[in-house]
């Protein structure tokens, strides 16, 4: 593949992948998106919030668009390796399981067990190292192990099938005025962002939502390029080392902003979610999170999308949130 920039992501482009997805053997759901006045949530706001449950997505999480278009566009049987700290190494090693191809996640140590278990009960071999060696173990498993690396943020075919995301929320809401996308390396809300503007909706404003202590494309908007950090954070899958070059650009072109949550707001989302029914997942609650803690501005009276990611969080791990 030749240079691959901003440009180079075109609606047609983002429109094949959306087919591709749809049509993919893995079996990923256009989710449902509901408006929060239809649910139990009990909450004082000035907005109309629809919200998108990926977390009733296949695997658990968006992860599976990306994911279903980067193996239809790979050879079968091949041999890849990617770093996850959960949700794309889940949705990695059930492709890789239904492709009959060989793989192996290298993992942070700081992601739960389960998680490594559960990839390993897919027949993929998983690694778990400090989020600072991630990548190092990635480039020897590619140098010496044969392997190709599938990134899990950084690449054109899986932006662009996280961007079938973006098409089904217009295909709902035509014009939003407002859409909150949670932020870790920056793959999804690049995607969301790119199709929603390259679809002709120019006043709708999107934001990404990071982790105050795993903030890297915060701090990359700030530098004006992609940059790393020692990340920490309750929310693990949004904690990557450091932003995607390709994701940068694109947010950069068609985000308005990033905002920042912390922690303690990250797992109040989780557990409000959890008092109405809803089990989402740290990662999955940032964008929510960032609209109840008034992080977003000038939303009273607006259209607003607000995506809840994932849904893999464990018994184990609940236990840890207030009741």
């Amino acid at each position: 593949m030749g240079e691959v920039s901003a440009d180079t992501v075109t609606l047609e482009l983002l429109r094949e992948a959306k087919e591709t997805v749809s049509s993919s053997p893995l079996g990923v759901i256009n989710t449902p998106m509901i408006p929060w006045c239809q649910t139990t949530l009990p909450l004082d706001i000035h907005c109309n919030v629809h919200i998108k449950l990926e977390n009733m997505q296949r695997t658990g999480s968006f992860k599976i668009r990306g994911v279903a278009n980067q193996f239809a566009r790979r050879p079968k049987g091949g041999h890849f390796v990617t770093m996850s700290a959960g949700n794309y190494g889940k949705s990695f090693a059930y492709a890789s399981k239904h492709y009959g191809s060989k793989g192996k996640v290298v993992m942070p140590e700081t992601a739960p067990v389960s998680r490594s278990t559960l990839i390993q009960s897919f027949g993929v071999e998983v690694e778990r190292v400090p989020t600072s060696c991630l990548m190092n173990v990635v480039n020897r498993c590619v140098q010496e192990g044969d392997m190709t690396f599938l990134h899990s943020y950084d690449d054109l075919d899986l932006i662009a099938g996280h961007a079938s995301l973006g098409l089904e929320v217009l295909e709902v809401i035509p014009e939003p005025d407002v859409v909150v996308v949670c932020c870790g390396g920056g793959g999804l809300l690049a995607g969301v962002a790119a199709a929603i503007k390259l679809s002709g909706c120019d006043k709708t404003r999107i934001y990404g939502v990071e982790p105050d202590g795993a903030c890297t494309m915060y701090r990359s908007f700030i530098e004006k390029k992609p940059v790393g950090m020692d990340t920490e954070s309750i929310a693990s899958g949004l904690a990557p080392p450091f932003a995607g070059t390709l994701p940068f650009e694109l947010c950069q072109r068609y985000v308005e902003g990033i905002v920042l949550v912390n922690d303690e707001e990250i797992k109040a989302a989780v557990s409000i979610f959890y008092r109405s029914g809803l089990v989402v997942e740290p990662s999955g609650c940032a964008a929510f999170a960032a609209i109840i803690n008034d992080k977003i501005p000038e939303l009273e009276g607006k259209n607003v999308v607000c995506i809840l990611s994932g849904g893999n969080i464990g018994k184990d791990e609940l236990v840890n949130f207030p009741g």
